[in-house]
């Protein structure tokens, strides 16, 4: 489910991304209210209620009913608990990102950090950026393969001469592991 095949989910959040709307819901979630009574409750004009109620409507979020000559607003539970189950399914919110390229900040940081030869200009200081770095380095490695600290020392000197802080940084993320002199991907 992306937002450009199904605006309901943005529909539905926007909806709720405002102080006053979340207080009327907050209030229909109480009782039923006309128009005017959630005006003085809320201390705004007849027209500001107006304004947040068509917007809760539109996501249909309310229900109206005529009661006279005033209209009486509740609150659709129904709703909310539909949509809560369809945000929670295991992959409605994943989808709703799938068009955005998620491996662009690390082609950046690759491209910033990278000589044209490959090497590093320099060790990155903020961790984000090392973290990125490091899976980059960590492509020269085997699954599955172990290697002693020379055999390391060699693939990350291509890289950047402090090798020991390369080294230190793969275990410390957690990308490789150490035993018994021997490193391997994680």
């Amino acid at each position: 489910m992306t937002t450009d095949t199904n605006p309901e989910l943005l529909t539905f959040f926007k909806a709720l991304a405002d102080a006053t709307r979340l207080k009327i819901v907050g209030l229909l979630a109480q009782a039923s209210f006309s128009g005017e009574q959630l005006a003085t409750l809320l201390k705004v004009k007849p027209a500001t209620v107006s304004h947040h109620l068509s917007k809760l409507s539109e996501a249909g979020l309310v229900n109206i009913v005529q009661d006279g000559h005033s209209k009486l607003f509740s609150l659709r539970l129904d709703a909310i608990h539909e949509m809560a189950e369809r945000m929670l399914q295991r992959d409605t919110l994943p989808r709703t990102a799938e068009n955005v390229d998620v491996a662009a900040f690390d082609r950046k940081v690759v491209r910033d950090f990278l000589r044209r030869d490959g090497s590093l200009k320099e060790i990155p200081a903020s961790q984000k950026k090392l973290g990125v770095i490091l899976r980059h380095i960590l492509k020269e490695f085997e699954d599955g393969k172990h290697y002693s600290e020379k055999q390391v020392n060699e693939i990350m000197a291509r890289f950047h001469a402090d090798t020991a802080s390369l080294r230190r940084a793969m275990i410390e993320y957690k990308y490789m592991s150490r035993a018994d002199g021997k490193y391997w991907k994680v």
